[in-house]
């Protein structure tokens, strides 16, 4: 039963409080806050520090597992420029599941108390807090428990021989985008690619949240229609 005129209280922890707020919750979590304070999510400390993940974790956990993939994929006699290729494919497919996920997961349209508790934890708390640095990458726990029927996909439609490689590059591709999205929120980016990037990621977060699902390109953005408008010249 959701509480007419619910308001969340910040001083509390959230994650349990927002599924309260009904409809409203939409309107809700795209009015940003712009602190690089980290909100209490759980009261449960052993919950609470489960969501919180440095973005230096993401290389130091993944880069370990996408040379031992790659090191599988040589022992069953793949040459190094077919590993290379490989690994390529795996992060242009990674680019595709960003845009995806993105577009149509993390920008789901949740009912009930269930469905804005579960889009808060996956996405709506970064649109809240745009600026928490400890929960604004993935944290390897949860990626380790997708990776598993992710793998078995994998092994399903790719050649055993080139499996792993695939798969580390699809992590691979994973860690790029983890690291730039990192780098857009907390980064100074030089005119340039990386400018261009910075401004289109934050015109998703606080101009047109249904559009620019790309992070670290917008080039599914292109293809599918979805690039936020261009600002006109007066504004630039």
């Amino acid at each position: 039963m959701v509480a007419q005129g619910f308001t969340v209280d910040l001083n509390k922890p959230l994650v349990f409080q927002v599924g309260h707020l009904g409809d409203s919750y939409e309107e809700w979590v795209h009015q940003p806050i712009i602190t690089r304070e980290s909100p209490r999510f759980f009261a449960n400390g052993l919950l609470e520090f489960l969501t919180r993940t440095p973005w230096w974790a993401i290389p130091s956990v993944w880069v370990p597992v996408i040379g031992w993939l790659i090191s599988i994929s040589s022992k069953t006699g793949l040459l190094p420029p077919h590993i290379a290729a490989t690994l390529v494919a795996g992060i242009f497919t990674w680019t595709f599941l960003e845009y995806s996920l993105h577009r149509f997961v993390f920008h789901m349209k949740p009912t009930g108390y269930w469905g804005n508790t579960l889009h808060y934890l996956l996405h709506g708390c970064h649109h809240k807090h745009p600026m928490d640095g400890l929960r604004l990458v993935f944290p390897p726990a949860a990626t380790a428990i997708l990776l598993l029927p992710l793998w078995s996909l994998v092994k399903l439609l790719v050649p055993f021989t080139y499996a792993p490689a695939f798969l580390g590059g699809g992590l691979l591709g994973y860690i790029i985008y983890d690291c730039t999205h990192f780098y857009l929120h907390h980064g100074k980016p030089l005119k340039g690619v990386s400018h261009s990037l910075k401004r289109y990621h934050m015109d998703h977060h606080f101009k047109v949240q249904d559009k620019g699902y790309g992070i670290t390109s917008d080039f599914w953005d292109k293809i599918f229609g979805t690039l936020p408008p261009k600002p006109s010249k007066k504004s630039e």
